[in-house]
């Protein structure tokens, strides 16, 4: 395969870098971790007005009826400048599992809305550390509402609707549930990334509709490799931008008279960050390659691309702080962007052990 983009993937991805750089820099960011809002409106409306929301939605419903790789190289332009948008949450997760599993009606419904940006979406699978798996769910859909508690769920408090992964008498399902109404109640969580809020989702008899076109756990796992993909490239747009800020600093830092780039540890070390990156890249280019052309060993390519994009960015987060040293901890350098986003992204879809447990049973069977 050609582990390169196209000419019209390297345009897409120059136009979403050019207008991030331009709505979303980092005192921008500050502003919106300083207002506790997590969610910058502005740019998400830029996002639909451009298109780009809907980059992987048919076009029947109002999308660009683009391929998974063109989700992949925004989601790579989104973690180089840690876009404070529900672009994972509502597109990645809740839109995919619509056009996976809902039924004509719904995709009409909520497809264009969520192409738009008018309406915004959460998945709520998890219900607690380390259970995401449809074999573990309690919460329940039964004669048309759902019980049960979902946590955490990302961007919880700017959604309008959420697909919630429950059960059912006959085994895991998928439910789509308006947020607005009497039976739901969404309680904030303290969020190690304030530009990716989180929360608690209770539902009690709230009321819902299945999304029942298809093996809920089948699809949950489809929308499992495929998001485990995008994160990848999430995270190799942010071990990039470490990458570049630790050789800019060094470069321009001067220790006893000498650039802090000339000593020989400091060129290692990035030198380490620069094969972690490349190999991480390499290895989400393929799992994107082979869920594109639905290829026999797509399983395990997922679960490296998950694995070493999540040891890139955890060593790029940190070898960025410790080449700013100390200035690099502060909340006027912008280190901890990436440091808090890397931290977070380590823990969504599934740790390190998970992945590398399915890596094995994927190699097994």
């Amino acid at each position: 395969m050609n582990f390169d983009l196209s000419d019209d993937q390297k345009m897409l991805a120059e136009q979403a870098r050019k207008m991030l750089e331009e709505m979303s820099p980092p005192d921008r960011l500050r502003e919106i971790i300083e207002a506790k809002s997590g969610f910058d409106p502005e740019l998400w409306s830029a996002l639909g007005e451009l298109g780009f929301l809907g980059a992987a939605i048919p076009e029947e419903f109002g999308g660009l009826s683009l391929s998974l790789l063109e989700l992949a190289v925004l989601a790579e332009e989104m973690g180089r400048s840690n876009a404070a948008v529900p672009f994972f949450s509502s597109i990645v997760l809740a839109a995919r599992t619509i056009e996976l599993a809902g039924t004509q009606a719904q995709k009409e419904t909520w497809l264009p809305r969520l192409a738009s940006g008018e309406t915004i979406a959460t998945f709520a699978y998890g219900e607690g550390p380390g259970n995401i798996t449809p074999a573990g769910v309690r919460c329940e859909f039964a004669n048309g509402v759902l019980s049960g508690t979902k946590s955490p769920v990302s961007d919880l408090a700017i959604a309008d609707i959420a697909v919630v992964l429950c059960r059912t008498a006959t085994g895991p399902a998928l439910a789509l549930v308006e947020l607005d109404q009497d039976g739901v109640s969404r309680q904030a969580l303290t969020s190690f990334d304030e530009l990716r809020l989180h929360g608690a989702l209770t539902l009690n008899n709230a009321k819902a509709a299945l999304l029942d076109q298809g093996d809920a756990a089948a699809i949950f796992d489809q929308l499992l490799n495929a998001a485990a993909v995008i994160t990848a490239f999430e995270q190799v747009g942010g071990t990039e931008a470490c990458l570049y800020m630790a050789r800019d600093y060094a470069m321009e830092r001067q220790i006893f008279g000498r650039q802090l780039a000339s000593y020989q540890a400091i060129k290692h070390r990035l030198a380490n960050l620069y094969v972690k990156l490349e190999l991480a890249r390499s290895n989400a280019m393929y799992a994107a390659w082979t869920l594109v052309n639905d290829r026999p060993d797509q399983a395990q390519a997922v679960a490296a691309a998950r694995i070493s994009a999540l040891e890139a960015f955890e060593f790029g987060a940190r070898e960025n702080l410790q080449i700013h040293g100390g200035i690099g901890y502060t909340f006027e350098a912008n280190c901890h962007f990436y440091y808090r986003r890397e931290r977070l992204l380590a823990a969504a879809l599934g740790n390190r052990t998970h992945w590398a447990d399915r890596a094995i049973s994927a190699l097994s069977a």
